[in-house]
């Protein structure tokens, strides 16, 4: 069944609901995950503000960063809800570890519980990004915008958890926010076609972290 057309919203309009859908007000549990970097803290691979400036810088890259805003830029360009059901099932397959998919999959259905009443229609469960890509589509957000934002919400989750664990204080954490900003824009821009026939994650360290995570005895975040 062919999904319905975008509305027509203004430029106000969409920046604002931008904001609300990456605030941390939005109920999408993402302060829950630190996307495999508590295990990395713990194991000494990030032990200061430089080296979790590195760390993120590397997994928005060569990792879940791109690969997401890919994902993203796929499902609001798609056509049909079959042809997005199919981009969702590529993005559990490509979950490396049993915490990454569950990272994406409760952000996803939680972020399309709350934006369904806003939307006025029954967004299913999908992935976080592809969720993301289906409600900035059906409500005529420009994708560029919603991808850079989507990016940026994802690099401050990260750092957020880094300042809880010790790594880096509040204004240090800001200051590295900024400095990715335009890694930010630049990942929007590049993946804007949806192609994902090329889509790879390189980000071994990070990954094997995740799955590290798995087996902590005691722990501050979920994944």
């Amino acid at each position: 069944m062919a999904t319905d057309a975008p509305m027509a919203i203004s430029t106000d309009a969409a920046l604002l609901t931008l904001v609300q859908w990456f605030s941390p007000a939005f109920p999408v549990g993402a302060f829950h995950f630190s996307h495999g970097l508590e295990a990395a803290v713990l194991d000494g691979e990030v032990p200061d503000s430089a080296a979790l400036e590195g760390w993120s810088t590397e997994v928005l890259r060569w990792g879940a960063g791109r690969v997401d805003a890919c994902l993203l830029a796929a499902s609001y360009r798609c056509g049909t809800d079959a042809a997005r059901a199919e981009i969702d099932h590529i993005a559990r397959a490509r979950a490396a570890s049993r915490e990454r998919l569950i990272e994406t999959t409760e952000m996803g259905a939680a972020f399309a519980r709350a934006v369904s009443p806003l939307l006025g229609a029954d967004l299913p469960p999908r992935s976080y990004p592809v969720a993301v890509g289906e409600a900035a589509c059906r409500l005529g957000l420009p994708l560029e915008p919603t991808s850079q934002t989507y990016l940026q919400a994802f690099t401050a989750n990260l750092i957020s958890a880094g300042i809880r664990l010790g790594v880096t204080g509040q204004t240090d954490g800001q200051r590295i926010i900024a400095a990715l900003a335009p890694l930010c824009r630049e990942i929007a821009s590049e993946s804007l076609d949806g192609d994902l026939d090329g889509i790879s994650a390189t980000t071994f360290l990070s990954d094997l972290a995740a799955m590290r995570h798995e087996t902590l005895y005691s722990r501050m975040f979920r994944t």
